[in-house]
């Protein structure tokens, strides 16, 4: 049976929308997801009504094909109330863009017959991969699969050798029938996004459900040959590592706003005098202010910049590249160090576990410690490119 596709379209804006309307319900759902280790099976629901995961899905399979812009705001609009749901949200999403990349028989073993269908992944090259007729046979475990609960496929890292000697990263697409999901995840933050540890023990992989990551930088993608849409000619790298460092941006906005409505009304226990007027209060929420434009305007110049250069069927420079990689994780950087200084503005009343401040300060850090948001090792990479030294990122 042939999925039903749909050929309407809403507008970026009404998406935004939807996002920003389901706030009040994932801000009463939070301490439920943390609890859980899971965002709510009705918000994602609620996610697929709307069509936020069709964003950057392919059209022939109901996919709006709109900017990573468009993406992004309706991620941050989420992070606003609930990081560990846009957390998720960013992960999936980016995968509907991914699986276009992909071979045409690998989408329609994932959406033939139902275009709804998520991905989850690890990217890890953790794949012992034995070669086999058709295909490879991969077993291991993979860590931090983030949503895998609502997800009925997983992209899984591995590494090829190729021709020129020098390992080949991969990405396998296998259905979750094929693994083990393994209940681990137990965190001090982003406890919504369940990124549980997934097992696999012998799976076959055909060809054509494997992704080669030097295609995917090269803009060269089996998956181009039907998805003609020029957003599945954007760098993989630039796409994925900014899933996964915007929410903190959102969520720096929502805490912003509580820090705001807390802080007006807040009267020191001690020496009865108003928070409000305390200039380490007032110096980081006009700093976190201004970084949140900052760090949006960054992120759209990004993609504007990137956008210009595929339209012109033309490639990125790794130049540009490079500098991208290292701004998408400083934004997760910067946003840690302003919650913490919120944190600290807040005093006893900001330690309790029903805090905006003291949940978003955990989130914050908890997704800072992503491998892809480690500021310092890209920012000495670019630095090392800049003196002529080689660069040794291939996530690009």
């Amino acid at each position: 049976m042939t999925a039903v596709v749909s050929t309407l379209k809403p507008s970026p804006e009404s998406l935004v929308a939807a996002a920003r309307a389901m706030q009040p319900q994932l801000r009463e759902r939070v301490a439920k997801a943390d609890r859980e280790a899971k965002v709510p099976d009705e918000t994602v629901a609620e996610m697929k009504k709307a069509g936020l995961f069709r964003v950057l899905q392919p059209a022939a399979y109901g996919g709006f094909e709109m900017t990573p812009e468009t993406f992004f705001d309706i991620q941050m609009t989420l992070a606003q109330a609930c990081m560990s749901t846009a957390w998720i949200y960013g992960v999936i999403g980016v995968h509907n863009w991914q699986l276009g990349l992909f071979d045409k028989r690998a989408q329609e073993d994932v959406w033939g017959k139902d275009t709804n269908v998520l991905i989850s992944s690890s990217y890890m090259p953790k794949a012992k991969v034995t070669p086999a007729e058709g295909g490879y046979r991969i077993s291991g475990r993979w860590g931090f699969s983030s949503g895998v609960d609502h997800c009925d496929w997983l992209f899984l890292g591995g590494m090829l050798p190729h021709k020129d000697g020098k390992p080949d990263y991969v990405t396998f697409l296998v259905p979750k029938s094929d693994a083990q999901t393994l209940y681990v995840w137990d965190t001090i933050g982003l406890g919504g996004t369940g990124s549980h540890d997934v097992e696999v023990k012998d799976a076959f992989v055909p060809f054509h459900r494997i992704h080669h990551s030097r295609d995917g930088a090269a803009s060269s993608s089996p998956g181009l040959e039907v998805n003609k849409s020029p957003i599945f000619r954007y760098p993989f790298g630039q796409i994925f590592t900014r899933a996964v460092s915007t929410s903190s941006i959102g969520a720096l906005e929502g805490a912003l706003e509580a820090f705001r409505e807390g802080i007006s009304q807040r009267v020191g226990s001690n020496d009865g005098s108003r928070t409000a007027l305390d200039p380490n209060a007032q110096l980081v929420a006009g700093e976190a202010e201004a970084a949140i434009d900052d760090l949006k305007l960054a992120l759209r110049n990004q993609f504007e910049i990137i956008g210009q250069y595929v339209n012109a069927g033309q490639e990125v420079p790794m130049e540009l590249r490079l500098k991208f990689r290292y701004k998408a994780a400083e934004a997760s950087d910067r946003c840690a160090k302003l919650i913490s200084r919120m944190f600290y503005s807040c005093g006893a009343q900001g330690i309790y576990n029903g805090n905006v401040i003291a949940r978003t300060f955990k989130d914050i850090h908890t997704g800072r410690t992503h491998v892809a948001n480690n500021s310092d090792k890209f920012a000495r990479n670019l630095g090392a490119t800049l003196f002529g030294e080689p660069n040794y990122d291939t996530f690009l």
